[in-house]
């Protein structure tokens, strides 16, 4: 910097009481240097001061609907609205965000727009989840519980959790939430959207804390007819090596069985995939395939199939029920949770009484 800035800077920023204190210990260059540091490291952060938390929700409903029409209609704004959010925004971090190209409806964000956008995406879900918090608080023994599930836990738990629930805290409503993966269900505890959700062990990276509620075992249903199901003892995952498998399409302890099958040198042999546990053991009592599937899964009445027990070594689906571990659980968010392990320790009970399903007798060998 010239003598001439230099004079300006100091004339700015004269010394005070302190800095006489330590004239003796800091020479004059030493405290413009020092000064110079905090004037810049000031301006940067009145730049990103300006930053508002509605510049940051435009940018990421632009870059879900990647289009400013979409996003406007979604946030409930005008076009020409969320098009200044978005100018303002990149006026502030001195980037460009979104590429606009003439004569398309569509926009794609920039690389520097994908950085920001995923800052954006956390901070929002904190937000949300913040609030969450605050209406859970204010609600107490009343309100709503918001509840993710997946098929097999709303087919065999929730219809006698739901009820002794019920009868215990009459002024709560339980929200039941079945996305189409059972893996967004912890994205969507995350973001505030649910309160307690039923996934599996072990959870996903993330602020989750969860609590254990049965460990239901896989079974291997094949059709009454198929050369499998005469037989006598478990089997092993390497043995299923060439048998044609009907697998899930997005199930998280589905992908975990196959990766186990992997992990023994053993590719899936998976000839059609389905998400719908009626549609699975229709298809294996038609004789299409084979499935592997946990216990509560099973529709243990359908004649038309047979389960074969696996061996040992196959550990068992552990079912257990998730929250946010930094967000407030309101009391009867607690009692849920309380009423699900009395729930399933019953229906362990059960799991653990019910024989090993019996082989069939000797029938003429077909396809599996």
């Amino acid at each position: 910097m010239t003598k001439s800035g230099r004079k300006y800077v100091e004339q700015d920023q004269r010394p005070d009481k302190q800095d006489e204190l330590h004239a003796a210990s800091i020479t004059p260059d030493e405290i413009f240097v020092q000064r110079g540091c905090i004037i810049r490291n000031s301006m940067q952060l009145h730049d990103w001061a300006g930053l508002e938390l509605r510049h940051l929700i435009a940018l990421q409903a632009v870059a879900d609907e990647r289009s400013f029409g979409r996003a406007a209609e979604r946030l409930g704004y005008t076009q020409s609205a969320v098009s200044h959010q978005i100018a303002a925004l990149e006026s502030l971090v001195g980037q460009r965000l979104v590429e606009r190209a003439r004569g398309h409806r569509s926009v794609a964000l920039t690389e520097a727009g994908a950085l920001l956008a995923r800052h954006a995406e956390a901070i929002v879900a904190r937000l949300r989840a913040a609030q969450a918090d605050y209406a859970a608080f204010a609600e107490g023994a009343a309100g709503v519980l918001r509840v993710g599930i997946y098929q097999s836990v709303g087919t065999r738990i929730l219809p006698t959790l739901l009820r002794e629930f019920a009868v215990a805290w009459p002024r709560v409503e339980v929200r039941l939430t079945e996305p189409t993966s059972d893996g967004d269900l912890l994205s969507l505890v995350e973001r505030g959207d649910l309160d307690l959700t039923f996934t599996v062990f072990p959870l996903q990276q993330g602020p989750f804390e969860a609590v254990e509620l049965l460990r239901d075992p896989y079974l291997l249903v094949v059709s009454v007819n198929s050369i499998l199901s005469g037989a006598h003892k478990p089997l092993r995952l390497e043995q299923l090596a060439d048998v044609p498998l009907i697998g899930p399409r997005m199930c998280i302890s589905g992908e975990q069985l196959e990766a186990r099958m992997r992990g023994y040198g053993v590719e899936p042999h998976v000839i059609f995939r389905s998400d719908d546990n009626g549609t699975v053991q229709g298809l294996v009592g038609a004789g299409v395939g084979a499935a592997l599937l946990p216990r509560l899964a099973i529709d243990q009445t359908d004649r038309t199939t047979r389960t074969i027990t696996l061996d040992p070594e196959v550990p068992p689906r552990t079912i257990c029920l998730a929250w946010h571990r930094d967000r407030y659980r309101s009391p009867a968010a607690r009692a849920f949770v309380e009423s699900a392990r009395s729930v399933c320790a019953d229906l362990q009970l059960e799991l653990d009484r019910s024989e090993p399903p019996a082989t069939a007798d000797e029938r003429e060998p077909a396809a599996v």
